[in-house]
């Protein structure tokens, strides 16, 4: 198998040596170049060609979109995937609209991150959760209080989840499984439009509906 040939852009150092470590690890992915800003970026991505530039976002300019924009137009074949701390509208929305592949955060495991890169390679779009839920909210607005149905047992199952209750515990409480307080967890991700329990709690209260 031909490794898949990455760049790394950041302008931190120890966060640069920190990837090449990392990713190093695995013989499927090649470290080929390294960049600490964003006029550095498209010069050795253009010398290069990677298939993977894994990039950082505020940096020594060119950074943000307009980096990616432009790493894109001199290498179309190439897959941008943001490695970054920041997770807000401004910075989320103009990455994506300038073509990243994905957005992951600094704190991922190491092997999501692997998975990413690996998937971005593909063509696949790779999200953190936060991130994803924030461009599901731009694109599906949250609905009105009154079309965010939920059913008796899934409002009793959210209301002994934001009291701190575990899985079992819940499901102690209600006399039904583990399994189905699983279930109706599910379907209440799904029509709050959120990806995990936290961010349930959150939108209930934002909605008035704990």
């Amino acid at each position: 198998m031909t490794p898949l040939r990455l760049v790394i852009v950041d302008d931190h150092p120890v966060v640069r040596d920190g990837l090449r470590g990392m990713l190093g690890t695995q013989p499927d992915l090649q470290i080929v170049g390294e960049a600490a800003s964003g006029a550095e970026a498209l010069t050795v991505v253009d010398a290069l060609r990677p298939d993977v530039v894994l990039t950082d976002l505020r940096m020594p300019d060119p950074s943000g979109g307009t980096l990616i924009r432009l790493l894109l137009e001199r290498v179309p074949t190439a897959r941008v995937l943001v490695l970054t701390t920041h997770d807000t509208d401004s910075d989320v929305l103009p990455a994506v609209e300038a073509g990243a592949i994905g957005y992951l955060l600094k704190d991922a495991p190491r092997e999501e991150l692997f998975r990413a890169v690996r998937a971005a390679a593909r063509g696949q779009a790779v999200l953190s959760p936060s991130v994803a839920a924030l461009l599901l909210s731009r694109v599906r607005p949250h609905r009105p209080l009154n079309e965010t149905r939920l059913s008796t047992r899934e409002r009793e199952v959210l209301t002994l989840i934001a009291q701190g209750r575990t899985n079992r515990e819940t499901a102690a409480a209600l006399f039904i499984s583990e399994a189905t307080v699983k279930t109706h967890l599910q379907h209440i991700y799904a029509k709050l439009e959120v990806p995990d329990r936290a961010s349930a709690v959150s939108a209930a209260h934002q909605r008035g509906i704990l």
